[in-house]
């Protein structure tokens, strides 16, 4: 009879220490679920997360000729085995219509820093469970994602 109690004792202390580390445990948690909603609501969903603002991304009224062909290049080395240039999706979203979606500094940060909006931004979440396939980095740099956005603003029509 001694042993039990002794069993129940110990398991009864074990049982009661351990209670308050899942509540340290759970004060962690809310701190980390109170970060990230923090870092989610200070997240912009018309510019995105990366360097490009509307203050830097200047679009001209027509489109630059050798911008487009530069982004053309660009496109079908890195972007045309995902994505189609109609509404159609392939692997990742079509990119008809996406320069009217989407404002141009959203789209330049997305190019060159998609991972922390993947994470944060509501619609390119919406997007993935459709697509099931997150975007890669491709690693382009500023010249070849503002050159893309320019041949992405020719298949949407700009002239």
């Amino acid at each position: 009879m001694k042993k039990v109690l002794a069993v129940l004792s110990i398991s009864f202390i074990v049982y009661a220490c351990g209670g308050s580390d899942n509540s340290n445990s759970t004060n962690s948690e809310a701190t980390a679920t109170t970060t990230e909603t923090t870092a989610k609501s200070s997240y912009d969903p018309n510019r995105g997360e990366g360097k490009f603002s509307s203050e830097n991304v200047v679009l001209g009224a027509s489109v630059d000729p050798t911008m487009v062909a530069s982004g053309e290049k660009i496109q079908s080395v890195k972007c045309n085995a995902c994505h189609k240039l109609t509404d159609e999706k392939l692997v990742g979203p079509g990119w008809k219509g996406v320069t009217e979606r989407r404002k141009p500094e959203w789209i330049m940060n997305f190019i060159t820093n998609p991972d922390p909006m993947i994470d944060k931004d509501p619609q390119v979440q919406a997007s993935l469970e459709l697509c099931l396939v997150r975007m890669p980095n491709q690693g382009l740099n500023d010249d070849d994602a503002r050159n893309l956005l320019e041949f992405m603003r020719k298949n949407d029509g700009v002239k």
